[in-house]
């Protein structure tokens, strides 16, 4: 059903609520040795110091913690180190969640949700996927799109020639095949994982952005550019 590894998806657990706490803990170690806790914070500064020290590979993220906004924190807990972060809430504010998403979440679980669904984007997200429903995937396009209207074209076509032919042909790949892993698209193009990890570091420094999201998003929101811009450097004259 899962994939097997040696290596256990070290969860790092955020809600004020101790109750959720311990429910979410008995989950996860439930999935022993494919998962395991590596910490637990009720507030903004033991997520960051967590963060920092217990290495997780995803963190699951309340939006409400009690004084603090948990939408606030998501900048600086991926300073800290590099990981995922899934909202987990009872939530039900758009605005929030598209703002979570646009500050680097991968993904949105909703506490009313079954347990082996929390699970399943755990392990989705681990992949490099996103876990988003249609509907949200939609809005948060429409907004970015809306956003983009004012971002001048010069720059950005800068960022798309700056990109070698096979960092546009990996770029291109993600925006044709959304959600898709790593591997799949590695494997779509030919090439290793650790390549393409390579390839991605390269492509979110030039495009300045920081996770697969913000690259699908640039990808759609600029498609016009990408291939007037594949086109000419692409072109005889281009090789002269």
């Amino acid at each position: 059903m899962y994939p097997s590894s040696h290596i256990p998806i070290r969860v790092l657990l955020i809600d004020s609520h101790q109750i959720v706490l311990w429910g979410l803990e008995k989950l996860i170690n439930s999935e022993s040795p494919r998962m395991e806790i590596a910490g637990k914070a009720t507030n903004g500064a033991d997520a960051r110091r967590l963060a920092r020290e217990s290495r997780p590979d995803i963190v699951l993220l309340d939006l409400d913690l009690g004084g603090e906004k948990g939408v606030d924190l998501i900048p600086d807990l991926l300073r800290e180190r590099h990981f995922h972060i899934i909202i987990f809430t009872e939530i039900h504010d758009q605005t929030a969640i598209d703002v979570a998403l646009f500050n680097g979440a991968r993904g949105v679980v909703y506490k009313k949700e079954p347990t082996q669904t929390i699970l399943k984007a755990i392990q989705k997200v681990h992949d490099g996927e996103l876990w988003l429903d249609r509907r949200t995937t939609g809005r948060v396009f429409i907004n970015f799109l809306r956003a983009g209207q004012k971002t001048p074209v010069d720059p950005v076509t800068g960022k798309i020639i700056a990109l070698t032919r096979k960092e546009r042909m990996i770029v291109n790949a993600f925006a044709n095949e959304a959600g898709a892993s790593n591997k799949k698209i590695a494997r779509t193009l030919d090439i290793s994982e650790q390549t393409l990890r390579n390839h991605l570091t390269s492509i979110f420094s030039k495009l300045e952005i920081t996770n697969r999201f913000d690259l699908f998003m640039f990808a759609k929101l600029h498609h016009h550019q990408f291939s007037v811009t594949c086109a000419r450097s692409e072109s005889p004259a281009s090789r002269l």
